[in-house]
């Protein structure tokens, strides 16, 4: 009986060899599959996988390990590896493969297959099926807890600042909560078809912002933050240090240069709907332009020089990411108290610039126009900037005028072209979804972000790592500097 048993083992083994060296799939003849007794030391407070998968003694990012046991970074399996090394010397067993995501025990080098693993691979690469997706902003969401017992609620998780990059955390979580870029980058499947040229490392940036996506909405993160390293890298690389995480930045440079990057890598064209970015945020305006005559001219100059084409109103159809909107300059003197008169202004009075009638001077070195600009059409998310900053010969200014503003209903309606509003459009309606905004000098201040959770109808305020609950009442009183506002859904 032993006899048969023994030759129909070797049979089967013979029939299924060439399957085991091929792919290592776990069986009852391949003995590099075992039950591991070291799974008891894996230390998930220690595991962080928002850095650089580099190993952290040879640097390179060619086949690095995570050391389970004390969270560092390793390269290699083989003998004399650092992986190895490290193993042998510290009696840290178990590792993981940041490529592949199998798990091995070192020195013994065999593979461990072990369901209470699967947290840890979650982490790591987490990923979304379509009808989770489509539940994130209509179920009440649930509290997740963190391996240290904390709670937080995904997609509301601080992001950590290196030293001065807060101006980027503010864009990327305000970006977090435009719902249908949430969606097209919670799925990798999305943008992994997308052909690309040999060698096309800037696709590495729509995998970084993919990635963090996926961190801040995770429902099983170990710990209640996400550090951005990976993806400030390389925002770093491809913008040639322009933006830099040791220094402050503006987030409206950020912003307008991530988009427009984002929009190229994932071969998005001048074409309305080329990539997820222009069908979200791109809208049309047209520009009338009309140059002005020199003031020392005299009135007979004056007409002739309007007569000719070069003076004539100019029509320019073009496209827009955002709106920039001019603050109305703050009072010079104070007030019978001497004390200093915070000024305010009508959101509306601000959008008054796009209505395709008021007139504004633009001067160069030698020229001086008057522009008018109206919208032709609106995109389903609107981003408005308010410009704060002004640089002259020798400092920054500040405007510290206080925009009040809706937080729903904002109707976009008025700044329409009359033939889109003679067409009867009615969904010009949108609700605020992201505030930016900057308190303090104009070099030396912070930036926060206010965001609202659709799920719960909550809004939130996030600095960096802290997460507080506000009040949408206490929204208005700020010193608003970008805004994203969502078309509202038809009812």
């Amino acid at each position: 009986m032993h006899y048969r048993t023994t030759a129909k083992r070797a049979k089967l083994e013979t029939k299924h060899k060439h399957l085991l060296e091929d792919d290592e799939t776990p069986s009852v003849f391949n003995p590099k599959y075992r039950v591991c007794p070291y799974l008891d030391t894996i230390n998930r407070n220690l595991l962080d996988f928002d850095f650089e998968k580099l190993c952290s003694i040879s640097l390179t990012r060619i086949n690095v390990y995570a050391c389970l046991v004390c969270g560092k970074y390793f390269q290699g399996r083989g003998n004399n590896t650092h992986a190895y090394t490290h193993s042998v010397g510290e009696a840290h067993h178990v590792f993981l493969n940041l490529h592949t995501l199998r798990f091995y025990c070192l020195p013994d080098n065999y593979e461990i297959i072990d369901s209470s693993l699967d947290d840890i691979k979650y982490v790591l690469n987490p990923t979304f099926l379509r009808n989770e997706i489509s539940k994130l902003d209509q179920v009440q969401p649930k509290h997740s807890r963190t391996v240290d017992g904390i709670l937080y609620l995904p997609g509301v998780v601080g992001l950590n600042n290196i030293k001065a990059n807060d101006y980027c955390n503010v864009v990327l979580h305000a970006l977090s909560h435009v719902s249908p870029l949430r969606d097209y980058f919670l799925r990798e499947q999305s943008y992994a078809t997308i052909k690309r040229p040999p060698g096309d490392s800037m696709f590495t940036l729509v995998q970084r912002f993919g990635e963090l996506m996926r961190k801040m909405w995770n429902p099983r993160n170990f710990k209640a933050h996400v550090s951005p390293h990976e993806m400030l890298q390389a925002v770093v690389l491809w913008s040639s240090k322009r933006f830099q995480i040791t220094e402050q930045g503006d987030p409206i440079d950020f912003l307008s240069w991530f988009l427009n990057t984002l929009h190229r890598a994932l071969k998005g064209n001048k074409q309305p709907n080329s990539s997820i970015l222009y069908k979200i945020f791109l809208g049309e305006m047209k520009i009338y332009t009309r140059k002005i005559p020199p003031v020392e001219l005299d009135d007979t100059a004056k007409q002739q020089l309007l007569g000719t084409d070069e003076y004539k109103d100019q029509v320019e159809q073009t496209n827009f990411i955002y709106l920039t909107c001019d603050l109305p300059p703050p009072p010079l003197f104070t007030d019978e108290f001497r004390e200093n008169i915070i000024p305010q202004v009508n959101l509306y009075q601000l959008l008054g610039k796009f209505n395709g009638s008021a007139e504004k001077e633009y001067k160069t070195y030698k020229d001086n126009f008057m522009k008018r600009f109206e919208i032709t059409r609106l995109p389903q998310f609107i981003i408005l900037y308010i410009k704060r900053f002004t640089k002259n010969t020798f400092f920054l200014e500040k405007n510290p005028t206080i925009v009040n503003f809706p937080i729903k209903n904002v109707d976009f309606g008025d700044i329409l072209g009359m033939k889109q509003r003679d067409k009867g459009i009615k969904d010009t309606k949108y609700n605020l979804v992201a505030n930016i905004v900057h308190d303090g000098d104009p070099k030396k201040g912070t930036y926060r972000v206010h965001i609202l959770h659709k799920a719960n109808g909550q809004w939130y305020e996030m600095q960096d790592l802290h997460v507080t609950e506000i009040l949408p009442q206490m929204i208005t009183l700020t010193e608003s500097y970008i805004q994203i506002y969502e078309r509202c859904p038809e009812p």
